[in-house]
């Protein structure tokens, strides 16, 4: 009886990683967010609102849909309800109609239709201004009370959506694998006199300089302290 040797496996090589780049310290952060303050002085959500109960039915919109594409939807809806009874007198059938142009629309008026019924039976038809109560309504979830929060009632808190989670991940401003992570960080690291436009610079910044695709590195304010790696040069001409 023969044995075969086992052949010997070439090691694999070892994948070599590039060490990412630590975050920005405090002093780097309150630069970073003094320069963007000065870039956007009077930030605010570019969604239209006409109170804090049309605020939260149109950031509750606003997921996986453009802000233009939300300010178009409710544009006709806000003039006919601009109250939780109200838009509960339109029904169902006639939100859906109004909103049909914006994604998930259908789960969206049914939504709709139902936070309006709680805030009327348990709140008196008044948008709470607690965490807590805001995110047990229909189709609200933490980024959305989030914005309510600091839009409506003053509250210092940062909704980390796509654009706030890219520019913090970019410039290592607060890095982290999930919104939530992100959000903590930049609670952690912000300086007190930004805390209440943070979500505004960050989420502008990232929509219109910091793009998803291909981030106009060469007229961002903030380029020479983000440590993104792959900055993208001036176009020619420039």
């Amino acid at each position: 009886m023969t044995t075969s040797t086992p052949r010997k496996t070439a090691a694999r090589p070892k994948s070599r990683r590039k060490p990412q780049p630590r975050g920005l310290s405090r002093e780097q952060a309150h630069d970073l967010m003094a320069r963007l303050a000065q870039d956007r002085p009077a930030p605010r959500t570019e969604l239209d609102y006409t109170n804090p109960y049309t605020l939260l039915v149109a950031v509750a919109l606003s997921a996986q849909a453009t802000d233009v594409g939300v300010n178009k939807a409710t544009k006709l809806l806000f003039q006919e309800a601009d109250t939780p009874e109200k838009m509960v007198a339109l029904g169902e059938d006639h939100v859906r109609d109004r909103i049909k142009t914006i994604g998930l629309f259908r789960n969206k008026a049914k939504n709709v239709i139902a936070l309006s019924k709680i805030l009327i039976e348990q709140h008196g038809g008044i948008v709470p201004a607690e965490r807590e109560a805001l995110e047990a309504l229909p189709g609200v979830g933490r980024k959305t009370a989030n914005v309510v929060l600091n839009e409506a009632f003053g509250v210092p808190t940062i909704a980390v959506d796509t654009h706030i989670f890219r520019v913090s991940n970019r410039t290592r401003l607060a890095p982290g694998k999930d919104p939530l992570a992100v959000e903590k960080r930049l609670e952690k690291i912000m300086p007190d006199e930004f805390r209440q436009g943070a979500h505004h610079w960050l989420i502008l910044h990232g929509r219109y300089v910091c793009k998803a695709r291909k981030p106009e590195c060469w007229r961002c304010p903030i380029e020479d302290l983000c440590q993104f790696r792959d900055k993208t040069p001036a176009p020619k001409g420039i």
